[in-house]
C-alpha cells in the first residue's frame, strides 16, 4: 500500500515566509499541492508560491548501491545534528534528485508517521537494504543509538562501494580493449579485407597461405557472422539467465575467478577485505559473533568465501575459536588469521578486523593501479598484433610480386 501511494509522489518547488518573515524557498515531495501546503504550515512556513517541478527531461531512474551509501550517509548526519527521524527523512528525500530514491524514501517516511519502526520499514524494501543494513538499524534503535549505528552503517557502505568499484575498474579496462579489438578486427574483416580480395584476383598468382587464410575468415565473417553474432548474443543472454539460477555455476566460475593470474589475487583481497569490514562493523555493533557471521558471509561477493564463512559460523557455534576455524578452510592469509586470533584474545576483535580490512582495502587499491600498468603495454601489443596481422597479410601478395620484378 506504502510503495502504491509512493509512486504518485511528485516533487514541489516552493517559495514562503518562515515565522521571522525571512523569505525561505525549498522542494517538497508529496502526493498534491495541500500536502505540501499542510506540511509547511506544521514547519512554520506561510506558502506564497508553489509549483510542481516539471519531470520532461528526467527519466524515472534506479536505486543503485550508490543512493543507498548517500543516503546512509546524508540520514546519519541529519540525527547526529538532532533532527528528528521523520522529518530527516523528509529533508533527504526532497533534495534527492534521482526520483525512484524519492519514491523510496517517502515510502518509508510514511510508514514511519503511521508508527512502525525503522527496521520494520526497512525490510518492507529488502532489494536496497539486506538483513546486514537492518539488523544494525534495529541494534541501534533498541539500544537509543541510532545515531551513531547509521553512522557505521554508512561508512561500511561507503567503504564496501568504494572496493566494488576497485574491482570493476580492475575488470573493465582489459574487457573493454579487447572488445575494441573484437569490433575492431570484425569491421576490417568484413569491409575492408573483401577489396583486396577483389584486387588480387586481377593477379592471376598463388597467394602465400597466410593471405588466403585471413581472405577465407573474412568471406566466413561475410556469409556467417550474423549467424555468428546470433549466436554470441544467445550464449551471453543464456549464461546470464544461467548466472541468476545455478548457484553450482557462481561457485564454479568464483572458484575459477580466485585462480586467475592477478586478477586472482585482487579478488580474493577484495573479499577478505569485505569479510573484515563487515566482521568489524557487526561487531562493534554489538551483534554477537555467530549471528556476526551470518550476515558476513553473504558480504563477502565470493560464493566460495561465503560458503567458508557459513562454515565457519557453525563451527564457531560449537564452541571452536574463529582464529581455528579460519584456518580450517584454507582461505585466509596466516597475518589475518593472526590478527584475528590477537582480536579475540584481546578483546578488540572489530578494532582488529576493521585494521584487517584498512590494510586489504589498501592492497586492492595498489594492486588495481599496478594490474593496470602493467596491462597497459600488453593489451597494446595483442591490439598491434591483431591488427598489424592482417595488414601484413594483405600487403604478403604485393610484397611477393615487387620480390619477383
Amino acid at each position: 500500500m506504502a510503495q502504491s501511494i509512493a509512486s504518485k509522489q511528485a516533487a514541489f518547488l516552493w517559495e514562503g515566509t518562515d515565522s521571522r518573515g525571512n523569505r525561505v524557498r525549498g522542494k517538497s515531495v508529496a502526493a498534491t499541492e495541500v500536502a505540501v501546503r499542510a506540511e509547511l504550515r506544521k514547519q512554520g512556513v506561510v506558502p506564497v508560491r508553489i509549483r510542481k517541478q516539471s519531470t520532461l527531461f528526467k527519466g524515472k531512474g534506479k536505486v543503485t548501491a550508490g543512493d543507498i551509501a548517500l543516503f546512509s550517509r546524508q540520514l546519519a548526519t541529519m540525527l547526529q545534528a538532532g533532527i528528528p527521524l521523520v522529518q530527516g527523512f523528509e529533508i533527504v528525500g526532497a533534495g534527492h534528485d534521482n526520483p525512484a530514491m524519492q519514491k523510496l524514501i517517502l515510502s518509508i517516511k510514511q510508514d514511519l508517521e503511521g508508527g512502525t519502526s525503522l527496521a520494520e520499514c526497512l525490510a518492507k524494501h529488502p532489494l536496497y537494504f539486506d538483513d546486514l543494513y537492518r539488523n544494525l538499524v534495529e541494534v541501534g534503535e533498541h539500544s537509543g543509538s541510532l545515531d551513531n549505528l547509521l553512522d557505521k552503517v554508512a561508512t561500511y557502505k561507503e567503504k564496501t562501494e568504494a572496493i566494488k568499484k576497485k574491482i570493476k575498474k580492475a575488470l573493465f579496462y582489459p574487457t573493454a580493449v579487447i572488445v575494441v579489438a573484437i569490433i575492431v578486427t570484425t569491421i576490417l574483416l568484413i569491409f575492408v579485407i573483401p577489396q583486396f580480395e577483389s584486387l588480387f584476383k586481377g593477379f592471376g598468382a598463388d597467394l602465400p597461405a597466410f593471405t588466403r587464410m585471413v581472405i577465407n575468415l573474412s568471406n566466413f565473417m561475410q556469409e556467417k557472422g550474423a549467424y555468428l553474432l546470433v549466436l554470441v548474443i544467445g550464449a551471453v543472454v543464456g549464461y546470464i539467465q544461467m548466472n541468476k539460477r545455478s548457484r553450482r555455476l557462481r561457485e564454479w566460475q568464483d572458484k575459477l575467478a580466485l585462480k586467475l593470474p592477478i586478477i586472482g589475487d585482487i579478488l580474493t583481497k577484495a573479499a577478505i577485505a569485505r569479510f573484515a569490514r563487515t566482521l568489524s562493523t557487526m561487531f562493534s555493533a554489538g551483534v554477537p559473533l555467530v549471528e556476526a557471521l551470518q550476515s558476513v558471509a553473504g558480504a563477502t561477493g565470493n560464493v566460495v568465501f561465503e560458503r567458508a564463512v557459513l562454515e565457519m559460523k557453525d563451527e564457531v557455534a560449537t564452541g571452536q575459536r574463529l582464529q581455528r576455524a579460519m584456518e580450517n578452510t584454507g582461505l585466509f592469509p596466516n597475518m589475518v588469521i593472526q590478527m584475528i586470533a590477537v582480536g579475540e584474545e584481546s578483546g578488540s576483535l572489530d578494532s582488529m578486523s576493521a585494521k584487517v580490512a584498512d590494510f586489504f582495502e589498501a592492497d586492492v587499491d595498489n594492486a588495481v593501479d599496478a594490474m593496470s600498468s602493467l596491462l597497459e603495454p600488453l593489451i597494446m601489443a595483442i591490439l598491434g598484433v591483431l591488427v598489424g596481422g592482417l595488414v601484413v597479410a594483405m600487403y604478403l601478395p604485393i610484397f611477393k610480386m615487387g620480390a619477383v620484378v
